[in-house]
């Protein structure tokens, strides 16, 4: 479903943050990207969903080449990729039923979208999602009110209402207590189990890698290290990714 030949991600000043990026992806997969601080993990994932311009190579989504995808085809795109920010990225003043019905605006015209017009079709499915996430007690509440976790669940409510074939999480767990990253990371695992939703992650933990995923890749300095299953990271492999860091990276 998603394939990257040969990426390439520069900056103005001429910061180089990924460099001849290859690898497939399968429907269905469970990924999780890890590696330093800086190695080009965000900026892979913001490649993907065009948020930001790969400077050379391909990036192919659904048959589609995102890096020639135009206005109008790139928002057709984006309701088939949901994505999850480290920060929520949610309307605080907002309810938790609007932010969720937010991931539809995709699907809206310009008018339909500045006035919130939402069919009962929608309102329906969005109290479904948030049931089977444990927020349905919370749809009325305004978001600034919820805890981190129950914000994350917020985020992953709202890509799912997109209706999409990929999720991208960009280090979902990475300001949340242990027990919020785990209850985060069984709901992702458990969606991606039981709908088919293929899952790409950016992770700092490797345990938490390790422990959840189909597959992992390793990033340094914006390169490929480790393209692999996680019983054969071994802890050479670990070094070799995350150099002079590895000493902080696994947590209970």
């Amino acid at each position: 479903m998603l394939k990257a030949n040969n990426l390439y991600k520069e900056y103005k000043g001429g910061t180089k943050a990924l460099s001849d990026i290859s690898f497939s992806v399968k429907s269905g997969e469970f990924i999780s990207i890890i590696g330093p601080s800086g190695a080009g993990k965000s900026t892979l994932l913001r490649c993907i969903n065009k948020m930001i311009d790969v400077t050379k190579g391909e990036l192919i989504f659904n048959n589609t080449n995102v890096k020639n995808i135009k206005k109008k085809e790139l928002r057709k795109l984006r309701t088939q990729i949901g994505m999850i920010f480290q920060h929520y990225n949610l309307v605080n003043r907002l309810s938790v039923v609007e932010n969720v019905l937010h991931g539809r605006l995709g699907y809206k015209n310009t008018i339909q979208g500045i006035m919130g017009i939402y069919t009962e079709k929608e309102k329906e499915k969005a109290f479904k999602i948030l049931k089977k996430l444990g927020l349905e007690e919370q749809a009325y509440k305004r978001c600034d009110q919820l805890s981190g976790g129950q914000k994350q669940r917020v985020g992953i409510a709202r890509a799912l209402i997109q209706n999409p074939k990929l999720i991208l999480c960009d280090e979902p767990i990475a300001s949340l207590d242990p027990n919020s990253s785990k209850t985060i990371m069984d709901y992702l695992k458990n969606i991606n189990k039981t709908t088919g939703i293929t899952v790409i992650l950016n992770l700092h933990q490797v345990d938490v890698a390790v422990r959840y995923s189909d597959r992992i890749i390793g990033i340094n300095d914006g390169k490929i290290i480790y393209d692999g299953k996680p019983e054969n990271l071994t802890e050479d492999i670990i070094h070799k990714i995350y150099g002079s860091e590895v000493g902080s990276l696994i947590i209970d």
